[in-house]
């Protein structure tokens, strides 16, 4: 049986439920927002772990489980919790009972996708960027800093440059523009990370496994993902093919960040010099399925039923 820990009506868990679904693979749907219903307990002995959850009114054996797909949101922000002090009984049994899903996806067996340390590489962008260098993957020249003046002769040596956040936190990525430099002096308060701006082509390389989906963006914004507010109309996206060398990289980056399923960020120039943004641990994939036809979710339903390689089924 395959479990899905978050949101059912979210758009990557709708699609993997429905591919499910499709398969005839046993699922259980954890609507989180139904914590108060939901129990855990387990044990590890013998290099084994055991265990039950309850969940809205039935028990299941936690070996049961061979699959976890887990997109939980942070459920200090659920709806159900909207007028509830910070110390309220309900608060604390739901951050508990969410700290203890964790930990037991952190060490069950079976196709997890994805445990919560892997992700850990993105919570620093400058972190998880020495990780990509060594995978052959060119990174922006960067500079992270609290100082206006350092900005300005970044600005100076590349002419554009872009900003954005350190942490995984997501950001627009936008570029600095002559009238941001009026409350550059705000980043003495926040240290904020700027790159050399790069042209090219930008492509989100899905991957799954040992599955890869790549797809070109076209848009004449900075941050493609909000291609509509930055320049009006929306981006354009279609399926591409990689060179196996790139696509062996890609499949190397994510499986040295422990990551079963991974969003990788590239720009390819004009004169075929690829860099990479980052490595999205989490992504929201359904904007580019529902954009190319790409099989992404399907790859992410046989991924977690072990069934890879048969596409087909």
């Amino acid at each position: 049986m395959i479990l899905l820990l978050g949101i059912p009506s979210e758009s990557p868990m709708r699609l993997v439920r429905e591919r499910l679904e499709q398969m005839g693979e046993p699922f259980l749907m954890f609507n989180q927002r139904q914590f108060a219903t939901a129990e855990i307990s387990f044990d590890i002995s013998g290099g084994s772990v055991t265990g039950e959850l309850q969940f809205a009114g039935r028990t299941y054996r936690l070996e049961e489980f061979r699959g976890v797909y887990t997109r939980l949101m942070d459920d200090r922000n659920l709806p159900e919790l909207k007028n509830e002090p910070p110390d309220s009984p309900l608060r604390q049994y739901c951050r508990s009972l969410h700290e203890a899903i964790s930990r037991w996806f952190e060490i069950a067996p079976g196709q997890i996708v994805n445990r919560s340390a892997p992700q850990g590489s993105n919570f620093s962008k400058p972190y998880q960027a020495q990780l990509i260098r060594e995978h052959g993957l060119l990174v922006p020249e960067t500079l992270i800093t609290n100082d206006p003046a350092l900005v300005l002769e970044f600005r100076e040596r590349h002419g554009r440059i872009i900003y954005k956040s350190i942490s995984g936190i997501r950001s627009i990525v936008q570029t600095l523009e002559h009238s941001d430099l009026e409350r550059l002096e705000n980043i003495r308060w926040c240290p904020t990370q700027f790159q050399a701006f790069v042209e090219g082509t930008d492509i989100r390389v899905h991957t799954v496994g040992d599955e890869v989906f790549p797809t070109a963006i076209a848009s004449a914004a900075t941050d493609y993902r909000y291609a509509a507010r930055q320049a009006d109309e929306p981006a354009a996206l279609r399926e591409v093919e990689l060179s196996d060398d790139l696509t062996e990289r890609c499949i190397s980056l994510s499986r040295s960040l422990g990551l079963a399923f991974a969003g990788i960020d590239l720009k390819v120039t004009p004169d075929d010099k690829v860099y990479c943004f980052e490595v999205n641990p989490c992504p929201a994939f359904s904007y580019y399925e529902s954009n190319t036809g790409q099989p992404i979710s399907a790859a992410v339903a046989r991924y977690l039923a072990d069934r890879r390689g048969k596409a087909s089924e």
